[in-house]
């Protein structure tokens, strides 16, 4: 087989294998199916193979790879299925935590030592065992945890505080140049960019990545990781105002001496509480 043959047959088995896999669907190699890396190893095995001229009919090398394509489809399907197949060919999870107890027969029947659970204990951050109330290992072979109450971190829900919901941030600079498409999905302008960029006193062909929030916060990473750029806290300063303002209109209405100006003052002061009771999750979060 003569170089130019062999490089053809790889471009062509390149693509190829590239096709049966994405047949197979994308997925996490480290949550990945014992069958299913058995099917890609084979896929990769068999176009190198082929494209070596060691497998020499070219239609043939195809057909086992449709064929190992469709097996691993099928067996998906009846894996999904069936509770029985899945647990046969996938495998089921098993409980190495319980009610902080540690399971030592399920932990042997995964031929792991305390020493390995302590490992991924910690991967999980969970350094300390008397802090896990349930660990579980899963069939792809990923620890999960769950700590004690009374170990588990504080939430906003905790706290009884509502907080503003989030969307996905917008990159509107990337590589010094500006993305329209990104600013309007923020229902941003390139003006309202620009005048944030001399407020800050760069330009964007200085900025290696620019992005906006869903408050319309925007921060920059500069090519140039000496130059300093001043923190955006105008959301904190407007509330901080807001707040003042509020305090002074109390004061006022302690001060007072004459009836219509301190209901005057107290009733506003009350309206600037209900306004920062509303603008405090999008503020302050």
């Amino acid at each position: 087989m003569n170089i130019l043959t062999f490089l053809l047959r790889s471009f062509l088995m390149f693509f190829v294998a590239l096709f049966f896999i994405r047949i197979l669907g994308n997925g996490n190699f480290s949550k990945m199916t014992s069958y299913k890396f058995v099917t890609y190893m084979f896929i990769a095995l068999i176009a190198a193979l082929t494209s070596a001229n060691v497998i020499s009919n070219l239609i043939f090398g195809i057909i086992a790879l449709a064929v190992w394509t469709l097996l691993a489809l099928a067996l998906d399907y009846l894996c999904i299925k069936s509770k029985i197949m899945h647990d046969l060919f996938i495998g089921k999870e098993t409980i190495l935590i319980k009610d902080g107890k540690v399971l030592e027969d399920n932990l042997s029947k995964i031929r792991a030592t305390g020493k390995d659970l302590l490992g991924e204990l910690r991967s999980k951050n969970a350094f300390s065992l008397a802090d896990v109330e349930f660990a579980v290992m899963e069939a792809t072979g990923e620890l999960n945890v769950l700590l004690k109450s009374d170990k588990k971190p504080l939430t906003a829900h905790d706290l009884q505080r509502k907080i503003a919901p989030a969307s996905k941030p917008q990159a509107v600079i990337l590589d010094g140049e500006i993305k329209d498409d990104a600013l309007g999905a923020v229902n941003l302008s390139r003006e309202w960019l620009n005048t944030e960029l001399e407020k800050i006193g760069v330009i964007s062909e200085n900025v290696f990545i620019g992005q906006v929030d869903s408050s319309g916060a925007l921060y920059l990473d500069l090519y140039d990781d000496n130059i300093q750029i001043p923190q955006n806290n105008l959301k904190e300063l407007l509330y901080a105002n807001i707040q003042k303002s509020k305090a002074d209109l109390t004061s006022f209405t302690l001060d007072t001496n004459d009836e219509k100006a301190k209901a005057m003052y107290s009733r506003n002061a009350e309206k600037l509480k209900k306004m920062l009771d509303k603008l405090e999750p999008y503020l302050l979060r």
